[in-house]
């Protein structure tokens, strides 16, 4: 691969021009076209080519991101030889993440993958221990980094005198049936059911926001499949090392899509609460002056392009990092052992979770 077409600069008296990351797409499905469009949209990017294996779907995707028949392809690895590409976008099913971001790494190239980082524990923790040795970026596709609710939340947990010691969260949605036959209820692509799926934004949102630390995972599980692999519902408790607590409620056989997130602590809480996937509504809940709600401006806010794009051209930590992914990983492999245990809690490891 040719240098990083973002880091490219050309200066002729008072105008300097960057060339734009060429950008292949991995997956014609939703992320693909959802999140390839933004950077047919962006400035800093052009979407060279696509990849996926159903030559309908390819014949599609190429077409909404304007990708020329001649660089469409049925083969990741073909596609990756054949073009000259800065960077790939990976929204392929979960089970598929870790074989494609290890050939992108090959290939010496920036990689946007969609959530979760794996479904494998020992696979995140390679990655977390390859991406360290790299320059180039790997960043997962966690867009609550971005929501002005989740972000002031963490400002306010980073002050010196606030941590959270009583969360509660749960989100809800029409899963179970909505994607009955699709790839997402079958474990061998999915790595697991709406835990895996939607739940992972959730925990996340959760762990980013508070930075906290866990140290142990019990969860109880209502399977739709009967192997016990395929979770519709879950129950999910978190123990930290500073003694909080947090309880996560998922449903995927409701009607419509709602989250709801409450974090204490002995001076008060914040509240985020989303329905039908808008950014979260944002409150703090005082001690002394009741709840009151923060003006937080959506204007002009950041995309995981806007944020992957600006990482590769500055050298700076991209917002959702390799070891954000882990973390996630870690906790979700922790309540999928423990529901098939009895909900016995089951200790997790601090070199996967703890914050460096």
């Amino acid at each position: 691969m040719a240098d990083t077409a973002v880091d490219h600069e050309e200066t002729t008296g008072e105008t300097s021009t960057v060339d734009p990351l060429r950008v292949g797409v991995v997956g014609g499905g939703f992320i693909g076209t959802a999140v390839g469009g933004e950077f047919v949209e962006h400035d800093g990017a052009t979407v060279d080519a696509v990849v996926d294996i159903d030559e309908e779907v390819l014949a599609e995707a190429g077409d909404e991101l304007g990708v020329e028949t001649a660089s469409q392809y049925t083969d990741y690895e073909t596609m990756l030889d054949a073009e000259t590409l800065d960077a790939v976008l990976i929204g392929t099913p979960h089970t598929l993440h870790y074989d494609q971001i290890l050939t992108a790494f090959e290939h010496d190239l920036h990689v946007l993958c969609d959530k979760p980082l794996t479904t494998d524990l020992d696979d995140a923790r390679d990655l977390v221990e390859r991406d360290r040795e790299r320059d180039e970026v790997l960043m997962v596709g966690y867009q609550r980094h971005f929501y002005p609710a989740f972000v002031e939340a963490r400002e306010l947990w980073a002050e010196a005198d606030r941590e959270p010691r009583w969360i509660t969260a749960e989100v809800c949605q029409d899963w179970v049936d909505r994607f009955d036959g699709a790839w997402r209820q079958n474990p061998d692509l999915s790595g697991g059911g709406y835990l895996y799926d939607t739940g992972s934004h959730l925990l996340d949102g959760v762990l980013w926001s508070t930075q906290l630390t866990p140290e142990a995972v019990s969860a109880s599980m209502h399977f739709v499949d009967d192997e016990q692999r395929v979770d519709g519902r879950a129950n999910v408790t978190i123990r930290f090392t500073n003694g909080a607590t947090a309880s996560f409620s998922l449903s995927g056989e409701t009607p419509c899509m709602r989250e709801h997130v409450r974090m204490w602590d002995e001076k008060g809480a914040v509240t985020l609460d989303s329905q039908d996937w808008e950014p979260s509504e944002y409150a703090e809940i005082d001690d002394e002056s009741g709840e009151y709600r923060p003006r937080l401006s959506r204007k002009d806010r950041e995309t995981k392009v806007d944020a992957f794009v600006e990482a590769i051209r500055t050298g700076a930590e991209p917002a959702a990092t390799a070891l954000d992914g882990l973390r996630v990983t870690a906790v979700t492999e922790a309540a999928y052992e423990s529901a098939r245990d009895d909900g016995s809690f089951v200790t997790v490891d601090p070199d996967d979770v703890r914050l460096e």
